[in-house]
Formats: structure tokens, sequence, C-alpha cells
């Protein structure tokens, strides 16, 4: 049994320890915001946050992130109340196809939490692990930017 808080929400879960925290939270817990890209931790379109830090749940058994806090997309805001990175993320029309856009949501989301002021070059730096395959990366900083006036202002 693995106890797992997703989005606040606890969760007693009889899985493989070492299975990894997108299967469980894909396909035991439905929520389908996180995506299977490489399968090995390069792409990050699997991103969550484990206590606020992003990682790779692709390549994380979920014996690792027992009792620890995690956020999916899906945590971040919905339809009617979005997140601010969301909320940008629509204004400026990022996603193209949009299969990495939940990876970048939340790699923007934890640089913003760490950093809500940051430059092009911290920006860059902070996003350089989720690839785009239709390379919205211009895009992709003009929301981060756009997301730290929206923090700024709320």
């Amino acid at each position: 049994m693995i106890k797992l808080t997703v989005n606040g929400e606890q969760h007693d879960l009889l899985v493989a320890e070492d299975t990894p925290l997108l299967w469980v939270v894909r396909d035991v817990l439905k929520l389908k915001g996180s995506k299977f890209g490489c399968g090995s931790g390069f792409c990050g379109a699997c991103t969550m946050h484990v206590n606020g830090r992003p990682i790779r749940t692709c390549i994380t058994p979920v014996k690792e992130v027992a009792g620890k806090d995690i956020t999916t997309v899906e945590g971040l805001g919905d339809l009617t109340n979005p997140s601010p990175v969301q909320k940008a993320w629509t204004m400026l029309n990022v996603p193209q196809c949009g299969y990495c856009q939940s990876g970048q949501v939340m790699s923007a989301t934890a640089l913003l939490n760490n950093n809500p002021t940051p430059s092009d070059q911290e920006i860059d730096n902070a996003m350089s692990g989720n690839i785009c395959r239709c390379g919205t990366y211009p895009r992709i900083r003009e929301a981060v930017r756009l997301a730290s006036d929206l923090m700024a202002e709320e």
C-alpha cells in the first residue's frame, strides 16, 4: 500500500512500489494532463511537482514520493480559475500541438514560485529540460514573462 497526496487529496493505493509515478497518476488516479513522452526523463512532458520541485515522473518510482506533496497540472487551476501561468499560456496562445505543454506549464510554475522575476537567461535555463517539437520556445518565454507580471498583480 502506497500513500500519496496528489493535488491535496490523500490516496491509499495498492500499486507496485517501482511503478513510475506518471502511470499511477494517469492510470490509477485518472489524471491525464501529464503526458508520456520519452520514458527516459529527457523531454519533460511528464513533469509534476513533488514538494514544489519539478520532477520527471516517467522515471520516478512511486515509492520515492510516498508521503510527499505531489501536484499535477490539474492541481494548478482549471478553466474557470486558471493559475497565472495557465492564464498566460492561454492569453498568448502558446500551444501548437499542445502535447508538451503540461510539462512546460509545470516547469514554468516551479520557476516562478522560486524566482518571481526571472531574466530571459533564467527562463531559458529553467525551461531547457522541456522539449517542444513544434518550436514554441519564443511564445513560452513570453508567456513566462506575462505570468510573472500576472503574479505580481495578485
